[in-house]
């Protein structure tokens, strides 16, 4: 007798979990297998992120994802994305959909509105989606050929659009932002939101993976602004609005978050070098070209002034070039084949014309430099050169300038004008990796001597597509590289196909005060530069060699790391670099005498002092000399004259009385040379 449909078992099927075999069987889900622990929300499937209803199959490589890992917690915050579109077409019917991916500390979805988003209408928003929360939908996965996914998603005319660049090419659609959250190369993919009942509430486009029901956002999420933002970043296509919005595992986290924000905006460099009077960026001058206030151009200088002396103690050599150039410059290096956008366009000159506006001497394109190494190529190549001058350090504090699109310029630390503190380096082959790692500890100390103390490495390797120069070199380049990175001790993180046109880099990520991570320093091998413009050094063996080049920027820029500083002391600088170093408060004014005796010892030990002579009373000049965060007060009464002394204010508001002048003087001038915070 042969057995019932309903007495056949399923066949066993072995995967592998954490690294052990396990038997299972055949349509069990991720979840069925990782046993309902509710820290997983995602599983890793053969290296891919899956749903937790993802069926496994015969050898599978099954580990749990959490949101205490940065996939779990990008997962998480697409669901929201997710949540937050269905809320905006729940409230408004003809809102049509953009883009919505998960970004670093949040997400955001793009709409084609009528009328931008108000303050109100993202309170109205949150609620809406704490509703579909609370109603614990699931998130299903339904595979769509791309005729069904382009019918279905007939009034969606951006998400079709997207499913056309999915049929051309990968490239299509990476060089859209965030669309790899919603098509990939392969297979299309709708989620459905499904209620408790079986209803189907919504649904998108989107390749996944999701949580497993919107229950898991609980209620750690807040809208955060809004903007404008063209469909696929460029302005010939139509403007959309951008909500922005976070998401965290807990509500605890979301408040923390908030408050690190808050933090971040009371140190927010643009705000505190308007009040502490450090720079400006007039109008009349454009987008992105700031302006430094004396107190700005001091810290500036005494920025520049030790950076200069650690080079020439470094054995660098200083070197000036100009603003501008023929355009043949660039076409030798590559960057007019691989940087034209970002460079400002050419100024064509020196053209002359006869009578009869016909060109009798041609003109010529000048660009404005947006790097400094073409010009410091022509310096190496100026004469021969030995291999006895090798390492030749060349540096300059250059001006370069990049268009950047109006709508990415932001404060100090992205501007249209800068000063790069540019470094080449030009060795032999066998010096390579040596220099490097001299290189990258000069870097570190360097920034530590700005107060800057927790660091980790980036490493960019080569873009296929956006790269000159061999296979070969740049396998050499880039293990040198890492080889010099993991000797360092430091955290080694990959970032891949981050590398410029010419050569991978390892960059220092540091981070600052309240833990946000920097871009610092720059250190890039190019073998490919010195090949496009025949650099050559003789050997000891008189044959002629090409020199290794190593780009260097140890601020990145001037103005960006003066941004990075104002807001790791919150404004409140250290001695050295402190725009005012002491300040003089008289408690009457016939202490005025007395304080500026004082005041001229200190500026003979070449100390930056005022004495407040201003007709405002006593606690105003206290105050007034705090909010401008002047690292040392110092207060004479008749008590201090008498006995020779002054009292000590700092900015935390303590206070030190009966100083002996000459202690005062000490611990100022120790405090300034020495580099520390007070």
């Amino acid at each position: 007798m042969s057995s019932s449909p309903s007495s056949v078992s399923s066949p066993d099927i072995t995967v592998s979990v954490a690294g052990s075999q396990r038997s299972i069987t055949a349509g069990t889900t991720a979840a069925d297998l990782l046993g309902g622990d509710r820290a997983t929300i995602v599983a890793r499937v053969n290296g891919e992120l899956r749903d937790l209803a993802h069926v496994l199959a015969e050898g599978d490589r099954v580990e749990p994802v959490g949101l205490d890992s940065d996939d779990g917690l990008a997962v998480l915050r697409h669901s929201a994305a997710h949540v937050l579109a269905q809320a905006v077409q729940q409230i408004n019917p003809q809102a049509r959909l953009g883009i919505g991916p998960p970004i670093a500390d949040g997400f955001y979805y793009d709409f084609d509105v009528e009328t931008p988003f108000t303050p109100e209408d993202l309170k109205a928003l949150e609620k809406a989606m704490q509703r579909i929360i609370n109603e614990g939908q699931t998130f299903q996965r339904r595979v769509v050929t791309d005729e069904a996914a382009l019918a279905e998603l007939a009034d969606e005319p951006y998400k079709c659009e997207l499913i056309g660049l999915k049929g051309g090419s990968a490239s299509a659609v990476s060089s859209v932002e965030g669309a790899s959250a919603e098509v990939g190369s392969g297979e299309l993919t709708i989620y459905d939101n499904i209620r408790r009942d079986g209803e189907r509430a919504w649904g998108d486009l989107c390749r996944g993976p999701h949580v497993p029901t919107t229950k898991v956002l609980g209620n750690a999420f807040k809208l955060m602004r809004t903007a404008a933002a063209y469909w696929r970043g460029s302005e010939k296509n139509p403007q959309l609005q951008r909500v922005y919005g976070t998401a965290w595992p807990t509500k605890d986290e979301l408040k923390g978050y908030l408050e690190r924000l808050a933090e971040a905006e009371k140190r927010d460099h643009r705000k505190l070098g308007a009040e502490l009077d450090l720079f400006s960026f007039p109008e009349e001058l454009g987008s992105g070209l700031p302006v430094f206030h004396p107190k700005g151009g001091i810290i500036r200088k005494e920025m520049e002034d030790y950076s200069r002396q650690k080079h020439l103690d470094a054995g660098y050599s200083f070197v000036n070039t100009p603003h501008i150039t023929k355009g043949r410059l660039y076409e030798v290096s590559g960057h007019l084949d691989w940087y034209r956008d970002g460079m400002f366009p050419p100024m064509h000159v020196d053209e002359e014309l006869n009578e009869d506006g016909t060109v009798r001497r041609p003109g010529q394109d000048y660009y404005l430099k947006p790097m400094n190494c073409p010009m410091h190529n022509l310096i190496f190549n100026a004469r021969g050169r030995s291999y006895r001058e090798l390492p030749l350090r060349l540096f300059e504090f250059g001006s370069v300038y990049r268009y950047e699109k109006s709508g990415v310029v932001h404060g100090l630390t992205r501007v249209r004008g800068m000063t790069q503190d540019d470094a080449h380096i030009y060795c032999t082959r066998d010096q390579m990796k040596g220099e490097l790692t001299t290189l990258l500890e000069f870097v570190l100390d360097l920034l530590k001597d700005f107060g800057l103390e927790d660091f980790y490495l980036e490493l960019s390797t080569r873009d296929p597509a956006k790269s000159v120069g061999t296979e070969e070199l740049w396998e050499e380049a880039t293990r040198t590289l890492a080889e010099v990175g993991t000797a360092s001790g430091l955290e080694l993180v990959p970032d891949p196909e981050g590398a410029a046109f010419y050569g991978p880099k390892i960059s220092v990520q540091a981070r600052d005060a309240i833990g946000r991570t920097w871009q610092m320093s720059t250190i890039q091998l190019d073998f490919n530069m010195p090949e496009r413009f025949e650099l050559e050094y003789t050997a000891s063996d008189a044959s002629r060699q090409r020199p290794v080049m190593i780009h260097r920027a140890l601020f990145g820029s001037v103005e960006r790391f003066f941004a990075v500083l104002t807001e790791h002391y919150a404004g409140a600088f250290p001695p050295w670099l402190s725009p005012v170093q002491v300040i003089g408060i008289p408690v009457a004014q016939e202490y005025n005498a007395y304080l500026f005796e004082i005041a001229n010892r200190l500026k003979a030990n070449k100390i930056r002092v005022e004495v407040d002579t201003s007709d405002d009373r006593f606690p105003k000049k206290i105050r007034t000399a705090q909010k401008s965060k002047v690292p040392f007060m110092l207060i004479a009464g008749e008590d201090d004259r008498t006995a020779g002394a002054v009292s000590f204010r700092y900015r935390d508001g303590s206070q030190k009385n009966g100083v002996p002048i000459a202690e005062a003087i000490t611990e100022i001038v120790e405090a300034v040379e020495s580099r520390r915070q007070v």
